[in-house]
């Protein structure tokens, strides 16, 4: 007999270690009671069990309210009772637990509100040409080299998660005309209107190393979807297009290059060694701009101009940094450079202002994630090379307009001569087009307005 109450005391023993270890108080032993939710219902949506995961997800039309949501239906195990009661209101902006217990048993289950969304998040024809989404609008818009046939052109489609749409992708399409796409997810229903824009001979260029604007950072993609929202009769290209002769420039006015490095480029040989792509294709570049186009410089793309012949000492900014785009700085204040003898420069028309500070051009506000990738010219006796600002203009041959809080020149031109074009560089590291985090804008406009304005100056040289 002790032989046998012995067995039973460690059998209790291996009970109870199982159940400690256990997530929930029911093990796989099948113990009576159960503790199951069976049905949910918020704002009378009805609730979807996952048994495995032990979720429920309830779905609601995109634009409608969750953060006060009403527990109209609620069912659970015979027995059963739950930290939930029917009549409940719920913030449901983020997940819920719902403990469900019976007897000495319980087990937890995660309540998740998902609203319905029905958008197209990217558009791609025949793999190279993006679109840019207008969601606002409900709008597509692609522009495409005029060789490609725009009568058999093959779409690439991402939608919302559970969404469908009709026509579907990956099959060629005609886009001669306008083609409307249905996107559907249970209640959300969004309908998107493509445009295809064949273009032989484009205004205006935005060049990168990539092949495709895809392969652009964030930064940089940032910047060309708005040129080519913004500037008519536009495309993307990159540097091997130009290289090899794949984009009619003939009737190209301006070129923009905004290069974006996480933790910087220093100098020419650092940026020769980086941006190959760039080097290789100097040779048309230069026959370009002698013949009259101009370019758009900005961020570390500001040294190319040595490049292409266009600086008097073939020298290239001289105080150049920056951080990485994943650990950018939040600022607590707007930043600003200054313009202090050059207001009525082209460049600096019709920004937002500050009354109180005439001189001073703010570009982003507080809460702005910046990496403040700066390419300037360092002024003074103490090192870089040029004492003020009269040595700096005769040995590059360079305009300054916008300066540092230390005096740096941090916006410069180097001015049409001849038949050749215009060159506009922007270097200040308050030049930001992307912040990790949404930040209501009003001096970040500023940056927009500024190379909207330099388009048209450069345009219309």
């Amino acid at each position: 007999m002790k032989k046998i109450f012995l067995n039973i005391g460690m059998l209790l023993v291996v009970l109870f270690a199982f159940s400690c270890c256990s997530d929930s108080n029911i093990s796989d032993l099948k113990l009576d009671g159960n503790c199951s939710v069976t049905a949910i219902t918020l704002d009378g949506y009805k609730g979807t069990m996952d048994i495995a995961s032990r979720s429920i997800t309830v779905n609601i039309p995109e634009t409608y309210p969750d953060t006060l949501m009403k527990v109209t239906k609620l069912e659970l195990s015979n027995g059963a009772t739950s930290n939930l009661l029917n009549g409940d209101k719920l913030n449901m902006s983020a997940p819920h637990v719902i403990h469900v217990t019976n007897g000495n048993l319980y087990l937890d289950w995660t309540l998740v509100v998902k609203q319905d969304k029905a958008n197209i998040t990217s558009f791609k024809v025949n793999g190279l040409y993006t679109g840019i989404i207008n969601e606002q609008n409900k709008t597509i818009s692609v522009t495409v080299p005029e060789s490609e046939d725009v009568t058999s052109l093959v779409p690439e489609i991402t939608c919302s998660d559970g969404a469908v749409i009709s026509p579907a992708g990956d099959i060629a399409t005609d886009f001669t005309h306008p083609v409307v796409y249905t996107v559907t997810n249970n209640t959300a229903v969004s309908k998107y209107r493509v445009t295809v824009t064949p273009i032989g001979k484009p205004s205006a260029i935005f060049v990168g190393l990539p092949t495709t604007m895809d392969g652009l950072n964030i930064e940089e993609l940032t910047a060309c979807k708005w040129m080519l929202q913004n500037i008519p009769n536009s495309i993307y290209v990159s540097f091997d297009d130009i290289k090899n002769g794949n984009i009619d420039l003939s009737k190209c006015k301006v070129i923009w290059w905004h290069y974006h490095v996480d933790g910087g480029v220093d100098g020419k040989a650092a940026f020769e060694k980086d941006a190959p792509e760039a080097i290789n294709a100097v040779v048309k570049l230069r026959d370009y701009y002698k013949n009259g186009g101009s370019f758009l410089f900005t961020r570390y793309a500001t040294n190319m101009p040595a490049e292409l012949g266009a600086v008097a000492n073939d020298a290239c900014p001289n105080n150049c940094w920056g951080e990485n785009e994943n650990a950018a700085e939040t600022v607590s204040s707007p930043w600003s450079f200054f313009i202090t003898g050059h207001t009525k420069h082209a460049l600096f028309q019709n920004l937002v202002m500050n009354s109180s500070e005439p001189t001073a051009v703010y570009t982003c506000d507080a809460g702005y994630r910046i990496t403040n990738s700066t390419a300037q010219w360092h002024i003074g006796n103490d090192w870089g090379g040029y004492a003020d600002y009269t040595a700096w203009r005769n040995d590059t041959g360079g305009l300054d307009l916008a300066y540092g809080g230390d005096g740096a020149i941090v916006i410069w031109e180097f001015p049409a001569t001849g038949s050749k074009g215009d060159i506009l560089c922007i270097g200040s590291g308050c030049y930001d087009w992307y912040s990790l985090d949404e930040v209501t804008e009003y001096y970040h406009a500023n940056v927009e307005r500024m190379t909207l304005n330099a388009f048209n100056y450069l345009m219309n040289k």
